[in-house]
C-alpha cells in the first residue's frame, strides 16, 4: 500500500493528468477546483507524512472547518457552534493521545451539544438547536478515521477525490437518469463513473480491498446527497463561498466524510 513518503509521484501524476483533464475541459468551475486540490492534496500528504500527530491536527482543522460552515448553513446560535466545534475538535484529538477513550469524548460531545439549549431554557427552539447540534457531532465524527485508518487515509481521499472529478465528468458526458430528487443534476452515469475511477484509484495505490471497495463505492455517492438534503433543508446551493469555484470546505469533504464512515465501521 502507497504511504505518505512513497505518495509524490502517484500525486503528482495524478494533478498532472487531472490538470490537462480540466484545461482541455474550459471550464471555468472545473479549473478553479482544480487549483483548490493542487493546493489541498499537498498539505493532507505532508500532515499525513508527520504520522499520527500530523493526521490528529489535519483532522481537528477539517472538524472545526466543516462544524463553523455547518453551524453558519443552518444558522445555529453562537454558543450552539462553540459546543459543536468543541465536540468535533476534540474527537480525533482523543482517537490520537486516548483511542480507548473515544466513546466516552462522543458522548460527552454529544451531551455537551444538548445541554447548551437544554440550560438556555429554550422552550421554543431548544429542540432543533439540540437535534441539529447532535446531527453535526454524528456527521463529523468520522474524521477520526483520518487517525484510526492509518495509511488507507491517504488511498482513500485520493480515490474518493478521483472519484468525484470522475463523476462530475461522467454526469455531464453520459447523461442518462437522476441519481436522486435530493441532487437531479447527478446522474447515474456519474456516479458509475466515479466508481469505476475510484476503484481504479485504489488499485493503483496498491490499496484494493473489499471494505475500502465498497466504502468508496458506496460511501462516496450517499456522502454527496446527504450533504445535498442538508443544503436543500437550509435553502442553499454551497456550504460556504470562500473556496473560489468549490463552495465551502464541506462541499469537497462530503464524500470523504460517509467514505471514512463506512470505512471505520467494515474494515
Amino acid at each position: 500500500m502507497i504511504t505518505p513518503a512513497t505518495a509524490v509521484p502517484y500525486v503528482a501524476g495524478a494533478l498532472a493528468v487531472g490538470g490537462i483533464a480540466v484545461a482541455l475541459s474550459r471550464r471555468r468551475d472545473y479549473i478553479l477546483r482544480w487549483c483548490a486540490w493542487a493546493v489541498a492534496v499537498p498539505v493532507v500528504v505532508a500532515a499525513l507524512y508527520a504520522g499520527r500527530a500530523g493526521a490528529a491536527a489535519l483532522a481537528v482543522a477539517a472538524g472545526i472547518g466543516c462544524a463553523l460552515e455547518y453551524g453558519g448553513l443552518l444558522k445555529l446560535a453562537v454558543a450552539d457552534r462553540v459546543a459543536l466545534v468543541a465536540a468535533v475538535a476534540a474527537a480525533p484529538l482523543v482517537a490520537w493521545l486516548a483511542p480507548a477513550h473515544l466513546v466516552k469524548a462522543v458522548v460527552a460531545g454529544v451531551l455537551a451539544v444538548v445541554l447548551v439549549p437544554l440550560l438556555a431554557g429554550d422552550a421554543a427552539g431548544g429542540l432543533r438547536r439540540a437535534s441539529l447540534g447532535v446531527s453535526g457531532v454524528v456527521w463529523f465524527l468520522p474524521l477520526v478515521g483520518v487517525v484510526l485508518l492509518g495509511d488507507a487515509v491517504l488511498a482513500v481521499f485520493v480515490a474518493v477525490s478521483v472519484g468525484d472529478i470522475a463523476a462530475s465528468f461522467g454526469g455531464r458526458l453520459l447523461g442518462g437518469p437522476a441519481l436522486s430528487p435530493l441532487s437531479p443534476a447527478k446522474r447515474w452515469s456519474g456516479a458509475l463513473a466515479g466508481a469505476a475511477a475510484g476503484l481504479g484509484a485504489l488499485a493503483v495505490l496498491g490499496a484494493f480491498t473489499v471494505p475500502l471497495a465498497l466504502a468508496v463505492v458506496v460511501g462516496a455517492p450517499l456522502g454527496d446527497l446527504l450533504e445535498s438534503m442538508v443544503k436543500r433543508g437550509a435553502g442553499a446551493k454551497d456550504s460556504a463561498s470562500w473556496l473560489a469555484g468549490a463552495g465551502g470546505l464541506l462541499d469537497r469533504l462530503d464524500s470523504l466524510l460517509f467514505t471514512l464512515a463506512l470505512a471505520l465501521l467494515i474494515t
